[in-house]
């Protein structure tokens, strides 16, 4: 049965981006409307009875549903967005607490543990009178050494031996950045798996190998990507990680550890031209075809509670 027509409002800053295309392209091949919205040119009008987003000068109005694409820069603003869009009864694909919960790597950590999801032994601390805590931790050197902030392998630094993760890290606290000390999982290779879950399910899935001296997978650091087969333990992570953050669509970034497999990342906008070019799978008509079936008023809601 043809799903019936909405108007579908995608939250992007930049509609040549490959993700933003695929995503209209997507909906209007299946007969919706689209609209890209510049989420930085909003503006809000939060009132109890009829709360209201303005877009360059003209309230935004007949929205049925919102893919939000927030970059990690402008997360606050971004989520306030979304967040004003679920005020006014709109489906959002993926919700803003969701969004803001999965972008604080700390406390996406401390959740994922919670469950009881495999992690790299990981350690965060203030002071750096606390370094040689910190190493001992996760197992002395080689270790990875994580800004909270950073995205697409930006601010992932490998320390070799224990001196160089000192002054890694003290350069770090010098400017006041937040930092994470893991374990290197030194039997990946310099792989990485990424799932693509959307709606409770593994749609698509794709190893990534970085590039000769590079020990980060992402693609945006010269890695490449193939499809992979997942194991179900692998299957079940990657979900109960989405679970967890209370994303409906989300990139989880997952590494073959010697102890199983090892959640290093929730991606709450995670990109859609690796994926679909490593497997050939349609992902951003999977992102529709889940937002036809679950635009309603009143669906959005957040069930985490933390």
């Amino acid at each position: 049965m043809e799903a019936k027509s909405m108007k579908i409002g995608i939250l992007s800053r930049d509609s040549s981006l490959y993700s933003t295309r695929r995503l209209k392209e997507a909906a209007e091949a299946r007969g919706h409307e689209v609209q890209i919205i510049d989420y930085l040119r909003c503006y809000m009008d939060i009132t109890a009875h009829r709360p209201g987003i303005m877009y360059q000068g003209v309230a935004l109005r007949g929205i049925n549903a919102a893919i939000p694409r927030i970059g990690a820069t402008h997360t606050f603003y971004g989520t306030a967005v979304v967040r004003q869009f679920e005020m006014m009864g709109v489906f959002c694909a993926n919700e803003s607490q969701a969004i803001t919960r999965a972008r604080d790597k700390l406390r996406c950590l401390q959740l994922l543990a919670r469950k009881g999801l495999g992690l790299p032994v990981t350690s965060f601390a203030h002071s750096t009178k606390d370094i040689d805590g910190l190493i001992n931790i996760v197992g002395g050197a080689p270790l990875v050494i994580k800004l909270l902030e950073g995205t697409q392998g930006i601010g992932v630094v490998l320390a070799e031996n224990a001196a160089a993760a000192r002054s890694v890290i003290e350069a770090f606290r010098g400017l006041d950045a937040n930092i994470l000390v893991q374990e290197f999982i030194r039997e990946a290779q310099g792989s990485d798996i990424r799932a693509f879950v959307i709606g409770g399910k593994v749609v698509a899935a794709m190893q990534r190998t970085s590039a000769p001296g590079e020990f980060r997978a992402n693609l945006h650091r010269g890695g490449k990507a193939n499809v992979i087969k997942l194991s179900p333990e692998e299957r079940s992570t990657a979900v109960r990680a989405a679970k967890t953050m209370g994303l409906n669509i989300a990139g989880v970034d997952i590494l073959r550890s010697n102890h199983g497999p090892v959640v290093i990342e929730v991606n709450s906008s995670p990109g859609l031209e690796g994926i679909e070019k490593a497997t050939g799978t349609d992902v951003a008509g999977a992102i529709v075809q889940f937002v036809e079936k679950n635009a309603k008023q009143g669906r959005t809601r957040d069930r985490i509670g933390s």
